[in-house]
């Protein structure tokens, strides 16, 4: 549903615009309510309404018994706003998810089909430029059969 890379910069009240091919996908889904949390590699991920229930079901099915479970439990969950766009397009970050993912200004909004990374525009680059390098190497051992 999302796809793609585009450079946005946070306003002075802690908003940034959705790219439109964003909007447009998630009008086309009756999406209006996503949810933002601390996401892996220093990201914040951002999913649709339906897909964090799917992701939600699935992270209470492990057990609270481990420890390992309690605390990305605790870590994600807790950190979890819904949002929903303003009429221009845009979502509000809290500070402490700015913070999380060290973003002051520019901002990567990269789609990755169920969901949406934002990233801090020099930490996107410094992942990109040690990761696109071994883009096929991974492919291999993915896709391998």
């Amino acid at each position: 549903m999302f796809y793609g890379e585009y450079i946005h910069s946070i306003d002075r009240k802690g908003r940034v615009i959705l790219p439109a091919k964003f909007r447009e996908a998630a009008k086309a889904h009756f999406v209006e309510k996503f949810f933002v949390t601390r996401g892996l590699d220093k990201c914040l991920f951002m999913f649709s309404e339906e897909e964090w229930r799917s992701q939600e079901n699935k992270f209470k099915a492990v057990s609270f018994t481990k420890q390992q479970s309690r605390t990305f439990n605790r870590l994600y969950f807790s950190g979890a706003v819904d949002v929903i766009a303003d009429k221009q397009g845009r979502i509000l970050i809290p500070q402490y998810l700015k913070d999380f993912a060290q973003i002051k200004r520019d901002v990567v909004i990269v789609g990755v089909s169920n969901r949406v990374e934002i990233w801090a525009k020099d930490k996107w680059q410094e992942f990109y430029g040690s990761s696109q390098q071994s883009f096929e190497e991974i492919a291999e051992k993915l896709m391998d059969t």
